[in-house]
């Protein structure tokens, strides 16, 4: 019976563990995949990005569908679409296939899952016990990110890449064993027409912020950086970077949504999200405390991997362990922290979180150098898990039980979407300023090296160029460049490449640092405890 009790619970983390395991191998095995495919990084990256686009999308009109339907059958339906797009992923003879299974075919069943999990979790347990499952479920996703790099690097490495796929197809076959434990009810006991112009404007919305940032880090945010094609017109209005116009679309489709929503709540239909979920209070301190964490999540995960396979020379293996200790924390304090909230406030255990990540990211900048060792590591790494554990146990399910249970499907695709949008905003601002503070600081390296001075736009025109040359050659042709120079010469450049990646390193944690800071104001607004509301 106690196991029937836990199986919702067990099959939304197993399922969660699944799609970040997911992401988690695909990025790993882009560089064999690209050699495997005979194509190019900005290919395969592109199907990274069109996951991301798919799944942001989609998730808003995908999280309403337990008011209308049985969760037991959604969640069933979506993991049986999600491993038929890992089979077509794992058979993929070329880059379209891939696209096909990968981008298009999982990212639909992700979009349908990622909020359902919330939904799941939020009917089918109360108060500790509640609290208890959306720990679990932050721990095992953190797990999944941390275990998706080891997997993928021992699979690519020793077998292939395919195989990764296909062994989620196992994993699917034990989550259904669990799904039919989930409760059969439909949230709504009428089932409404879907709100379609809602649908088209949340899709709009999504979709050109996601793209907006994801295009921001090379086209830049106002000012374009370099030219954009469309096909072989190029779009540069005024000389401005595509991102800020995608931005401004998918700004100006939100704030057009919500008037929508309201002008269909007025006249008595049933809008995509209701109204008394966009205006609680409470929900959405809860939402924008979860989107600045998803931002500092994005931000560290994309720059620290870099960092340790780049300068300290790690494999996929190896950063796999380096992260361990965050890891282990986080799963341990995201499980069995829930029920500290009968001596202490959840709002303070979420602060308690947050200074735990700062202290963390603090101490990862003060030992940023050439001595830096996995064992070192350690205790920060431990020190910003522990943060993040702390932050997971509680906010979820604040966040959650602060709407009623009729209306937890909407309120989860809010909360989902609001995240897919912050780590794509992570990435971008992050990511970007990471790579720039890089690229620029080994050409101002060079030029000093060779007693070179250049105007500011020639120092712009420099970095683009060796971001285009460093995105697009491949290892044979660096290995090519560099049999070139002299020993003295690539002495010099190795030098001068580490030296820029140990400055980026740590001005990106100091920005990193900032969010945090920004992350606990926002905190601030949060209430103590998770509001009683109507089940």
């Amino acid at each position: 019976m106690r196991i029937q009790y836990w199986a919702p619970a067990i099959a939304v983390s197993l399922t969660t563990f699944l799609v970040v395991l997911n992401a988690s191998l695909m990025n790993v095995a882009i560089p064999t995949m690209v050699e495997e495919f005979d194509t190019t990084v900005t290919v395969i990256q592109g199907a990274v990005s069109l996951y991301s686009l798919v799944i942001a999308a989609l998730i808003l009109p995908a999280g309403t569908l337990p008011s209308r339907h049985s969760s037991r059958r959604v969640m069933a339906v979506a993991l049986i679409i999600f491993a038929s797009g890992t089979l077509v992923a794992a058979m993929s003879w070329n880059t379209t296939v891939l696209y096909i299974g990968w981008s298009f075919i999982q990212g639909s069943a992700a979009a349908v899952i990622f909020p359902l999990t919330y939904t799941v979790l939020r009917v089918s347990y109360e108060d500790d016990d509640r609290a208890k499952a959306f720990g679990l479920l932050a721990g095992v996703s953190g797990v999944g990110s941390t275990l998706g790099p080891i997997i993928g690097g021992a699979l690519t490495t020793y077998a292939s890449w395919r195989w990764g796929f296909a062994l989620q197809l196992i994993g699917v076959g034990v989550i259904l064993f669990f799904v039919r434990y989930v409760s059969p009810t439909p949230l709504s006991e009428t089932r409404s027409s879907l709100d379609k112009g809602g649908t088209v404007l949340s899709i709009v919305g999504a979709t050109s912020l996601v793209t907006g940032f994801l295009l921001s880090g090379k086209y830049g945010w106002l000012l374009v950086r370099r030219p954009f094609f469309v096909g072989d017109v190029q779009f540069n209005p005024l000389g401005t970077s595509p991102a800020i116009w995608f931005l401004g679309v998918g700004l100006l489709a939100f704030a057009a949504f919500v008037q929508y929503e309201r002008r269909m709540e007025r006249a008595g239909k049933s809008p995509l999200v209701p109204l008394n979920v966009l205006t609680n209070r409470s929900f959405l301190s809860g939402v924008i405390t979860y989107n600045i964490r998803s931002i500092i999540s994005a931000g560290f995960f994309f720059i620290f991997p870099v960092y340790l396979q780049a300068v300290l020379g790690y494999t996929a293996f190896e950063t796999g362990l380096a992260l361990l200790p965050y890891s282990l924390a986080s799963i341990l304090f995201a499980t069995f922290t829930p029920s500290w909230r009968k001596f202490i406030s959840p709002k303070t255990l979420i602060q308690g979180g947050i200074v735990c990540m700062g202290f963390g990211l603090v101490l990862l900048y003060e030992q940023t150098g050439p001595g830096q060792t996995i064992s070192k590591m350690a205790i920060p790494m431990a020190l910003y898990g522990a943060g993040v554990g702390l932050i997971l146990a509680q906010i979820t399910n604040m966040t959650m039980s602060a709407v009623p249970t009729a209306d937890s499907a909407e309120a989860s695709g809010v909360l989902n979407v609001s995240s897919s949008i912050g780590f794509s905003l992570g990435t971008a601002v992050v990511g970007s300023f990471f790579l720039g503070q890089f690229y620029g600081g080994v050409v101002d390296r060079v030029l000093r090296a060779e007693h070179v001075t250049v105007s500011v736009e020639q120092r712009n025109d420099l970095v683009i160029a060796l971001e285009d040359a460093a995105e697009t050659a491949t290892e044979a042709a660096q290995q090519q460049f560099l049999n070139q120079l002299t020993p003295t010469q690539q002495q010099l450049l190795k030098s001068i490449f580490e030296a820029a990646m140990f400055d980026a390193q740590q001005a990106a944690l100091l920005l990193l640092v900032l969010f945090v800071l920004l992350l606990l104001i926002a905190s601030t607004f949060l209430p103590r405890s998770p509001p009683e509301t109507e089940e």
